[in-house]
């Protein structure tokens, strides 16, 4: 009996082996799960802050495969991300999601996140400080001031207001106005309201200073000073986010982009038709309003100033760094004069607004390896003076007046999309004819569906981590 129960027992060296095998488990099943929760909330900051959809799956992609998440599966929309992992066919597989809380452009952390995944990418840093360095990026404060954002969207309504053909009352009205919307709709976001009612007081309060204006002495067209002050909230950058969606294959986040877009502007329409009937109330009597009326055409140097000028605003206001906000104006002042010249030449607007965007396109890639940022934080603020927010608004409101009016807005909305086409199209392939692909990067390019406007361009062989190694040892 005894030697039986002798044979029974399980040998020393077998019963450790087998915890020793279930602590690493539990430790490979632990860093599994941080691993994915880093991806996920790289994912969320990048999307959060204007990167497309494709941007968000190649970078979370890129950084899973690095930190040995082989085949990860990877879905990003509108408002969620997932990332799921299953690392034989005989285990269950992890899933986990994370959902985007608030959307506000902030450069300031998408360049910060963008330099983590880099020295991820580069063994510069391993997955514990990755995390550690990623709770820094969220609990951190901006380098400008809150009140700078202010005066920056004060600036780039005057410098629009200026090259729409304004003049200088129109823009002080305009830069005024800003600053205004800007205070109210910053209050009213702490107190959670939604997006939809924030473009409805803002643009109550642009008509109600324009009306404000027109029954002063003081000469000057309503209906130019509303085109004016509304600058700054409309939604040409959700429109141009929804192409580009669409052209690298995510067509439910570039749906849900287009709807945003839309429900914004519709904010701007109720908001003014609201400020004109207020006014009326008080005495302010309102002619008809020509809906994105401009005014007359500006002087060569006068477009390229104001759109340098309000690029570079644009710039400050999304928390861009400031090593990036002299080249935002002077690549956007080059394109403005692209894009006057096929105008002039007598191509349309789509045609100049696809060159000009070409052009930012082809220079991003380059001029953002040199001031340290992600090409994104470069390529949109220059092409916010080419965005497409008035042919938007004025297309919604004529086709909310009906009758006559139906067949413009259709005309305006069909303007409206094909500039954001042709902006969106431009600045892809400008990033492809820029971005110097070796066959590694082709590789996952082709698994990346399209040019990289944020994250890393092309993925380190093993022969280029041990000589990276190397030297970092030296």
């Amino acid at each position: 009996m005894a030697g039986v129960d002798q044979q029974d027992a399980p040998e020393p060296d077998a019963a450790e082996a087998a915890e020793q095998a279930a602590e690493d488990a539990a430790e490979r099943a632990r860093e599994v799960h941080l691993t994915m929760d880093l991806c996920l909330r790289i994912g969320e900051m990048l999307l959060s802050s204007g990167a497309g959809a494709a941007d968000v799956t190649a970078t979370m992609r890129s950084v899973a495969d690095h930190l040995d998440l082989r085949q990860a599966e990877i879905d990003v929309t509108f408002t969620a991300l997932s990332m799921s992992y299953q690392r034989t066919v005989d285990d269950v597989p992890t899933l986990m999601m994370r959902h985007v809380q608030q959307r506000d452009i902030d450069y300031e952390d998408l360049t910060a996140v963008d330099h983590l995944v880099r020295d991820i990418l580069t063994d510069q840093c391993d997955l514990y400080l990755a995390r550690s360095r990623m709770a820094t990026i969220v609990s951190l404060g901006h380098a400008f001031p809150r009140w700078a954002v202010t005066v920056a969207w004060s600036v780039m309504a005057a410098a629009v207001g200026v090259f729409l053909g304004g003049g200088v009352v129109v823009s002080v009205v305009a830069a005024v106005s800003a600053a205004l919307i800007d205070r109210v709709q910053l209050a009213m976001a702490r107190r959670r309201l939604p997006f939809f009612y924030l473009q409805v007081a803002g643009g109550t309060i642009a008509t109600l200073l324009a009306a404000a204006v027109a029954a002063s002495p003081v000469d000057v067209d309503p209906s130019l000073a509303v085109t004016a002050n509304i600058i700054m909230l409309l939604a040409g950058i959700g429109l141009m986010g929804a192409v580009q969606d669409a052209l690298t294959g995510f067509y439910l986040t570039a749906s849900a982009r287009l709807i945003e877009a839309m429900m914004a502007t519709a904010g701007i329409i109720a908001g003014v038709a609201l400020g004109i009937s207020i006014a009326d109330g008080l005495g302010f009597r309102l002619e008809q309003l020509v809906p994105g009326k401009l005014g007359s055409i500006s002087e060569l140097p006068t477009i390229l100033v104001g759109a340098a000028v309000s690029a570079a605003a644009f710039s400050v206001a999304s928390y861009a760094p400031r090593r990036a906000v002299l080249p935002v104006g002077l690549i956007t002042a080059v394109a403005a004069a692209i894009s006057q010249g096929v105008e002039y030449a007598g191509f349309g607007r789509a045609a100049a607004a696809g060159a000009a965007a070409f052009f930012i396109g082809l220079v991003a890639y380059a001029v953002a390896g040199r001031v340290r940022v992600p090409p994104l934080v470069v390529a949109v603020p220059a092409i916010v003076p080419f965005l497409p927010g008035l042919s938007i608004y004025r297309g919604l409101t004529f086709l909310a007046d009906g009758g006559f009016f139906v067949s413009q807005g259709i005309l305006a909305l069909m303007t409206a999309i094909s500039v954001a086409i042709a902006l969106a199209s431009g600045v892809i392939l400008g990033e492809y004819v820029a971005q110097p692909l070796k066959r590694e990067a082709r590789r996952l390019e082709g698994r990346l569906a399209g040019p990289r406007l944020v994250g890393p361009f092309r993925a380190m062989t093993r022969a280029e981590r041990r000589a990276f190694r190397r030297s970092s040892a030296d």
